[in-house]
């Protein structure tokens, strides 16, 4: 499977071994942007199953991140979303390694039981 060239130049070897099935899909379709695929294909060519294809096409859609014509999907044009997903997507990872990931029981113990006045107003 192939990567886009700018995930290869600033992904950790640890990270490109661990990547999620929407993260191979849409690398594989950035690395490939003058063209359309099926979803067969692109479980082919990536090595997942067609239906965890099919699944990550339709959320990364949901997102903006991939077009969709009749069986084919593309990659999208806007370049700002895609810089916005892999960003988001690195930073939390980056993140997540130097901080550890946020343990939320603390915040749900010391929440308010009753909800703050701006919210029942706005109900």
């Amino acid at each position: 499977m192939s990567i886009d060239r700018d995930t290869f130049e600033n992904t950790s070897e640890d990270e490109l071994a661990d990547l999620s099935v929407p993260d191979q899909v849409l690398g594989f379709l950035a690395a490939n942007e003058d063209r359309a695929f099926k979803a067969r294909e692109i479980a082919s060519q990536i090595g997942v199953d067609e239906g965890t294809v099919s699944t990550a096409l339709s959320r990364l859609k949901d997102r903006g991140l991939v077009k969709h014509k009749a069986t084919y999907w593309a990659v999208t044009d806007d370049s700002e979303r895609l810089d916005g997903y892999s960003g988001y997507e690195r930073a939390t990872a980056l993140f997540n390694d130097q901080l550890g990931t946020e343990d939320k029981e603390p915040w749900r113990k010391r929440a308010p039981s009753e909800s703050h006045p701006s919210v029942e107003d706005e109900q």
